[in-house]
């Protein structure tokens, strides 16, 4: 006995396709039917090798996502920002009759009749000097001191890429003392590194730190430490310092490491090159083994000693140690990836 509701297969549809015969007139539905089995049966259980293999795919692309993204920073070139050295004008008493070096015209007066900038000796009235080309080019006859100094000042006046007393130093730490237990860690005497300091403004280049002079390279280190902590613009420049701060507060791994290359853009090509190098040597000194020095205790180290921010509060101040830290330890783990 036929069943009350019968199927007929339509004559464009293929295998699996039916409409009701109930309703004749109405337009036929078609509905996808398994090749096999009945629409009853149930779903097949995944099989242990899926199970298995399911983690370590998802493991593998977002290793493979982290991975093209590191990549992408390391090929992208730095859109190095055009950085102007301001002039260091200082009032100034002339003898005799001057002119303007950027007017032409005479300077009055019987004293103070202008200014003077301490790093190339450019001379122009009080009010010129508020128009005047951000274009100083330092000279060695001013700049008469290595520590305190401008760093992009005594990079211009030295012609080089960096402060001379920073590839002084870490060559000769690199030469002899990466296997120092506790480096960078344990202070010198402060007598001594002050010495360090007096023969560098003294001398300059010629200043001698070799083991004949200074056998403890804890004396080296506290002299390469001092030079930053004293630099008037941190080397982690003011501007800079709340776009680090950002980045090392964010959680994700990879959109830290990004955050981190759009903050060193803002660094001043001369500070940018100082870091890059000094990040090198750190790198180097965490993968000495005896020393005993990770990347995170070197981050306690150079963490205040690179970067500051002015009028913080003491309680702010502190809270930011701990990111100092982070931004640190981020830039020596990275350096490869970063510079």
């Amino acid at each position: 006995m036929p069943s009350k509701e019968s199927y007929v297969v339509t004559k464009t549809g293929g295998k699996g396709h039916r409409v009701s015969a109930l309703n004749p007139n109405a337009k036929p539905s078609l509905h996808i039917m398994p090749l096999s089995g009945s629409r009853s049966d149930p779903p097949k259980p995944a099989s242990p090798a899926s199970t298995f293999w399911q983690p370590i795919r998802s493991f593998a692309l977002s290793q493979i996502t982290s991975l093209v993204r590191r990549s992408t920073l390391k090929e992208s070139d730095f859109v190095a920002p055009k950085y102007e050295k301001v002039h260091n004008f200082k009032v100034h008493t002339f003898r005799g009759p001057h002119w303007c070096e950027y007017c032409a015209n005479f300077m009055w007066g019987l004293i103070a009749q202008g200014v003077k900038c301490a790093d190339c000796g450019l001379n122009v009235h009080k009010q010129c000097s508020k128009v005047v080309p951000n274009d100083c080019q330092p000279d060695l006859r001013h700049v008469k001191k290595v520590y305190s100094c401008d760093l992009t000042t005594l990079v211009k006046a030295h012609n080089a890429k960096r402060p001379m007393v920073v590839d002084m130093c870490i060559q000769e730490i690199e030469a002899r003392g990466l296997q120092s237990e506790g480096l960078y860690r344990i202070s010198g005497f402060s007598e001594l590194i002050e010495d360090v300091k007096l023969a560098f403004d003294r001398d300059g280049e010629k200043a001698d730190i070799s083991t004949n002079v200074y056998e403890d390279i804890n004396i080296i280190t506290g002299a390469l430490k001092l030079y930053f902590r004293e630099l008037p613009i941190p080397l982690i420049t003011y501007d800079a310092y709340p776009h680090f701060m950002d980045a090392a507060k964010i959680t994700d791994a990879d959109k830290r490491l990004e955050a981190l290359h759009e903050a060193l853009k803002l660094l001043p090509p001369a500070h940018r090159e100082t870091l890059r190098y000094l990040m090198g040597h750190l790198k180097r000194v965490t993968q000495c083994e005896e020393n005993l020095m990770t990347g995170e205790n070197l981050g306690i180290v150079f963490g205040p000693t690179l970067m500051r921010a002015p009028g913080l509060d003491a309680m702010t101040a502190l809270n930011d140690i701990r990111y100092q830290r982070l931004v640190v330890e981020g830039l020596i783990t990275n350096e490869d990836v970063l510079f």
